[in-house]
Parts: structure tokens; C-alpha cells; sequence
């Protein structure tokens, strides 16, 4: 399972290198998962999260297992309450385990919320989170103005080359976020999350909200810098197209843990309540048949207690 940990690029000169807009490809994104030999991404282990004390705490993972390989998009799916955006949170930093350990790209999570987290680490929060009083370019561009090192203009010109990158164009780029579409709004923090090229990205249920067509124009987008940039993602996500559209990889989140790890084709057939109730109804059956012959696969089914 596990994979190389990628370095960070030097934002500046990554950002300003050109960058067509991206487009969508049709080759398997799982082309780039790298050696299972090699060190993951990242690595949660023994993980308990229990919120509450005394007689009032409850756990929402106990003994949770789960390793992300290099240049794979797994995603996360389970009930609510699963805790699944919770775990995210805990591989940004933003949330510490009460007990175990969740390791980022070879160092203690609870190091992204230092300075330079931005390099390591993007995140696209589900309703985009853009700052209300900034305009496009200054949501864009934000992480790299607050390094204090970088020329104006040279932080206007890296925004405007991930603008670029998310299919938008310079003439949005003084809009407020409250003259944007939902599409919008998602592209723009996706251009946001990856202004310091961070080769790690955590999309929080990235296509909610949006209607179909502007949907599968998203995964497109996705699909299409997964492959372009190299990254490694991790998504919660309870669409069901979505999830056939771009993962190489499925985590269960059921019973406190991951029960069952694996390509979408696999995963579906895992005996499990849940499993069957997520992925038997009508939308996963039609989801799945809309699935490529050629969809990624795994040879078993990891199990991760």
C-alpha cells in the first residue's frame, strides 16, 4: 500500500512554470500509484477518537488502521456520524487524535498547522470556504501573500496561473466569492488549495451542491490534475457517481474502524450492512455499471483492523 513521500516544490517557481488549463483525459489515473514497497503518504495507526468525558464519551474510531499510497485517489465513504471528515481534519492537523498516530507525508500530522503546511497539504473544504471580503485573486493567492517573502506581483502572477489550471479565466479573478456560481466557488478553492503545489490534497465531499452536468465537469477537472500534478488524494464523498468517476481506492468507515479497503469494483461486494445498503440500491447499481472495464483494481481485499 504504501509510497514515496513527495518533496514540496519551491511554490514560486512551480506556480509561474506554464501550466495549460487542465482538460479531461481518459487514461487510468491509477498510473500513478507507486511501489507498494515504498513509504506511504499517509499512515494512521491504532487511531481512537473519543470526544466527551466521563460517563458522557463516546468513541467514533477505535483502532482505526488505514495507510494512502502515492498518486492514488482513495475514497472515504461510511455512515454518518463515522467520523470521516474528522479523520481529514486530523490529517490536516486540525483535529488531534486521542490516541494513536496519523503520519503526512513522513511527519506527525499535528505539524501541518505549522508554518509551511500550505506546501505539504491542500484542502477543499465542502462549500469552498472562500474569505467573503477578499476578492478571486486574493482567495487564490492568500497562502503566498502570507509568507511575507513574495513580490505583489509575483504572488498575482501564481494566482492567475492556478486560476488558469481550474479552467478559469483573468477576467474573474476581481469577483467576489458572492458573485460566483457554486462551480465557481469550487474551482476557486480548489485553485486556492493548490497555489503552494502541495502534493497531498483532501477534498471534503468535493462535487456537493452541484448539479450534474457542472458535477461531472469537476471530476474531469479532478481526474485531470491527479494525472497532470502527480497527487495523492484523499476524499469524503457519499456520491456515488463521483466516487466511481475518480477513485482508485475505497476506505470503509464502519464499526469505529475501516473494515474494508479496495477498488470500487471489490468493494461493492464486501459483506457488510453497510456495504450493501450504500452500494446495492438503484443509484450504486447504475453507478457501478457506468464503471470502465479497464477501472482499477486490487487484487484482495486489505483488511485493516
Amino acid at each position: 500500500m504504501p509510497s514515496p513521500s513527495q518533496t514540496p516544490s519551491v511554490p514560486a517557481a512551480a506556480a509561474l512554470s506554464a501550466a495549460p488549463a487542465a482538460s479531461p483525459v481518459s487514461s487510468p489515473v491509477s498510473s500513478l500509484v507507486s511501489s507498494p514497497l515504498a513509504e506511504p503518504v499517509v499512515e494512521v495507526r491504532g487511531l481512537w477518537t473519543v470526544f466527551g468525558t466521563g460517563a458522557k464519551a463516546f468513541a467514533v474510531h477505535q483502532d482505526l488502521d488505514l495507510t494512502v499510497q502515492r498518486g492514488e485517489i482513495l475514497a472515504l465513504v461510511g455512515g454518518s456520524g463515522t467520523g470521516k471528515t474528522v479523520l481529514l481534519r486530523q490529517m490536516l492537523g486540525l483535529a488531534q487524535p486521542t490516541r494513536g498516530s496519523v503520519t503526512v507525508l513522513g511527519r506527525p500530522a499535528a505539524e501541518m498547522g505549522r508554518e509551511g503546511a500550505a506546501s505539504r497539504v491542500g484542502m477543499l473544504f465542502q462549500q469552498g470556504a472562500l474569505f467573503s471580503a477578499f476578492d478571486v485573486l486574493g482567495n487564490v493567492g492568500f497562502a503566498l501573500q502570507e509568507l511575507g517573502t513574495l513580490p505583489a506581483a509575483l504572488v498575482r502572477d501564481a494566482a492567475l496561473v492556478k486560476l488558469q489550471m481550474v479552467g478559469l479565466q483573468p477576467a474573474h479573478a476581481t469577483r467576489m466569492p458572492a458573485d460566483l456560481s457554486g462551480g465557481m466557488v469550487k474551482r476557486v478553492a480548489l485553485a486556492r488549495a493548490l497555489v503552494m503545489d502541495p502534493p497531498l490534497l483532501l477534498l471534503d465531499e468535493p462535487t456537493a451542491g452541484l448539479d450534474p452536468n457542472s458535477s461531472d465537469e469537476f471530476c474531469a477537472l479532478l481526474r485531470a490534475l491527479h494525472q497532470s500534478l502527480g497527487l495523492t488524494v484523499v476524499m469524503v464523498t457519499h456520491d456515488l457517481d463521483t466516487l466511481f468517476a475518480l477513485s482508485t481506492r475505497v476506505a470503509v468507515l464502519a464499526d469505529k474502524k475501516v473494515i474494508v479497503t479496495g477498488a470500487p469494483r471489490e468493494v461493492v461486494h464486501f459483506a457488510h450492512p453497510f456495504v450493501r445498503e450504500f452500494f446495492g440500491g438503484e443509484r450504486g447499481r447504475r453507478a457501478l455499471l457506468a464503471l470502465p472495464e479497464d477501472a482499477p483494481a486490487t487484487p484482495s481485499f486489505p483488511q485493516e483492523a
